[in-house]
This record gives structure tokens, C-alpha cells and sequence, in this order.
């Protein structure tokens, strides 16, 4: 009997944790940690990708069919700092647009949190009205999360990201046709990959070694340590609140919230 809980106790650990930043890697080991939710499903029930965003523009920049109409007050009861989301001091939205409120998702690739949440963020996002954008932010702080971090960046550089963005989760958690976590990152692989997409492997590997995507890399470096994020998925609106969690839906919860206490403070300016 013993055994059969210290069982269910290990098995209840592991549903709770997330990508989570090692001790000493590129943002500090201080940091308050980042929200860890619980997956609302399981990396093996995912055979077929989710439905692919629009092809007309970057997952950096989104498209989705937004309708003012649709802001509606968000549910549950309001959020509390310190409890449901941490505010960020002097905090600044990652890709600044007038009348824009900014959801960053930090994410990447490698993380089979990220791949679980994906198809639940995309749902939720596709029901956000207009003055909302959502931005993808790959995270750095592990070396094979670094590599995948270029390799979605210089595919925005290339105008293939729409394309590419749950594609490549798809190659990684489920075809296995992209390194995932403890394997080996070979990077003539995943240039291999993206040159299904309407470019060259020779293409793709320079643009990833380019002063752009380097540019881009050193962007969301600061932007993730400004943000005290050090655990993926993680979400942060309009770069004023990292938004924490006990679900997944939980988290969006509190980031409906978030994003009409924002709307409300720009009609007050």
C-alpha cells in the first residue's frame, strides 16, 4: 500500500512539471520561477497536427480572423498578483503596435509541454478579438532549446513560419524526423526539414547562422529575462504580467482577464 502511493505521488509530480530552466543557464538562477501547469493531455494521444495558421504571415505576427465583436468579460473571478500572475517591473511589450494588447507565448519546439499546449493555445487564439495579438517567443536557456530557437527564427526570416510552426512540433513529438529531447541535435537535419517549405537545406542552415536571426536571438533573450520566465509554455501579456496557473485552461483564464484589465486601462488614456 506504501508503494502503490509513493507511486501515484511520483506519477502526480510528473504531470505538473514543465520545461523548466536549469540552474545557471542564460537568464539567472534567481528568477522567481515561472508557472508550471498540468497537461490537459498526453504527448501520445496527438496523431495529427492541429489546424496551421494562416500562410499569409509568421506565427511572429498573427493573422487569425479576429472580430471585435467578440470581446466578451472574461470568467471566473479576477486574478490576484502574486498568486495568478507576476508583475513584471517596468515592463514593455516585446513587439510594441498602438491599439495592439500583446500575448507573447514563450515556447519551443523541444518541449513536449509546448507541443501538449499548442493545440489548446491555438484554439484560444483564434477566438481573440481584434485588438489582441499574439506573438511566439522561443526560449534559450538550454543548448538544444537554443538551436531550435534559430531554426524558428530564421524560418521567419525566410517568410515559412506559418508554414513550419506546428509542422516542426510535428516532426519532433510525433514522426521523429526532427532530434527531440536527449537526442542528438543535428542541424543538417533540421535544415533538411524546412527545405520541404520552399527553400534550400544551404539556405536555411546560413540563415540560421545570419546576424538576423542572431539579432532576433538576443531580442528574446532580454525579453525572457525582463519577464522572469524560466519555465516553457509560458505566457506573458503585453509584457506587463507572466501569467501563472493551476491547468492549462486556467492560464488562459487568467490571461482573459489580464487582457481586459489592459483594454480597459488604454480606453482611460
Amino acid at each position: 500500500m506504501k508503494s502503490s502511493r509513493i507511486v501515484m505521488l511520483c506519477l502526480l509530480i510528473s504531470l505538473l512539471a514543465a520545461c523548466s530552466q536549469p540552474v545557471a543557464q542564460e537568464a539567472s538562477s534567481a528568477l522567481p520561477a515561472a508557472p508550471a501547469s498540468s497537461p490537459t493531455a498526453d504527448a501520445t494521444q496527438r496523431k495529427t497536427p492541429p489546424t496551421q495558421v494562416p500562410d499569409a504571415a509568421g506565427p511572429a505576427e498573427d493573422t487569425h480572423l479576429a472580430n471585435d465583436n467578440r470581446v466578451t468579460p472574461p470568467q471566473g473571478p479576477a486574478p490576484i498578483a502574486g498568486t495568478d500572475y507576476i508583475a513584471i517591473p517596468d515592463g514593455q511589450p516585446f513587439e510594441p503596435a498602438n491599439g495592439k494588447i500583446e500575448v507573447v507565448e514563450f515556447f519551443n519546439y523541444i518541449c513536449p509541454f509546448c507541443y501538449q499546449y499548442s493545440p489548446r493555445f491555438l484554439d484560444w487564439k483564434s477566438k481573440l478579438p481584434s485588438d489582441v495579438r499574439v506573438t511566439y517567443v522561443p526560449a534559450t536557456f538550454r543548448p538544444d532549446f537554443a538551436v531550435y530557437a534559430r531554426a524558428f527564427y530564421a524560418a521567419e526570416v525566410l517568410g515559412i513560419s506559418a508554414k513550419t510552426h506546428e509542422a516542426a512540433y510535428k516532426a519532433v513529438h510525433v514522426d521523429g524526423t526532427l532530434p527531440g529531447e536527449g537526442q542528438t541535435i543535428d542541424e543538417s537535419k533540421i535544415a533538411q526539414f524546412y527545405s520541404q517549405y520552399g527553400v534550400t537545406a544551404e539556405q536555411f542552415s546560413a540563415t540560421m547562422k545570419s546576424f538576423a536571426v542572431s539579432a532576433r536571438l538576443q531580442k528574446a533573450r532580454q525579453f525572457a529575462i525582463q519577464s522572469t520566465m524560466n519555465s516553457t509554455p509560458s505566457i506573458v501579456v503585453d509584457g506587463k504580467y507572466l501569467v501563472k496557473g493551476r491547468s492549462w485552461d486556467d492560464v488562459l483564464r487568467i490571461a482573459d482577464h489580464l487582457i481586459a484589465q489592459e483594454r480597459a486601462a488604454q480606453k482611460t488614456h
